[in-house]
């Protein structure tokens, strides 16, 4: 990711900081995300070592680093000790592990890079670091009825 951060940071005139996190299977979950947070906190704690404005920093993350930026954005969005975001942006994130079965996923099944298959392979290594309940999650069955419902305002084929 160093030409595509160097491309960043000269094409927007920003300073790009990437987080070298650890990676899953090795590492399981909340590893990545502690790795990002951290290294987050840090660099807006100590934002006039870098020379930026504090009221201009973004996170930023592709697939699970999309991921990992909008928890991370969350969980910083109510401290007050720290700068304000201004944005994150999420490069094809992956949000959501409940249901594998919505219409994009049906549409984008055979769809090269991340084929549904490979996605839900992905979010189980991530979290758990194997991929035994494969089916299950295809089938939606990971998911509790009660947790469905509570949910389905945000993820539904609606």
């Amino acid at each position: 990711y160093e030409k595509i951060c160097r491309y960043i940071a000269r094409g927007s005139d920003s300073v790009v900081v990437s987080v070298g996190y650890r990676l899953a299977p090795e590492h399981k979950y909340p590893a990545a995300y502690e790795d990002c947070l951290n290294a987050t906190i840090h660099f807006m704690k100590n934002i006039e070592h870098y020379g930026v404005d504090p009221a201009r920093i973004i996170v930023c993350g592709d697939s699970a680093g999309g991921n990992l930026a909008a928890a991370v954005s969350q969980t910083l969005a109510g401290r007050s000790d720290l700068p304000k975001l201004r944005a994150q942006i999420l490069i094809y994130p992956g949000l959501q592990a409940l249901d594998f079965n919505l219409p994009s996923y049906q549409q984008n099944q055979g769809v090269p890079l991340l084929f549904r298959e490979r996605a839900a392979f992905y979010v189980l290594r991530y979290l758990n670091g194997d991929a035994l309940h494969m089916q299950e999650v295809l089938e939606g069955s990971h998911i509790p009825p009660d947790m469905r419902l509570k949910y389905r305002k945000w993820v539904s084929p609606d």
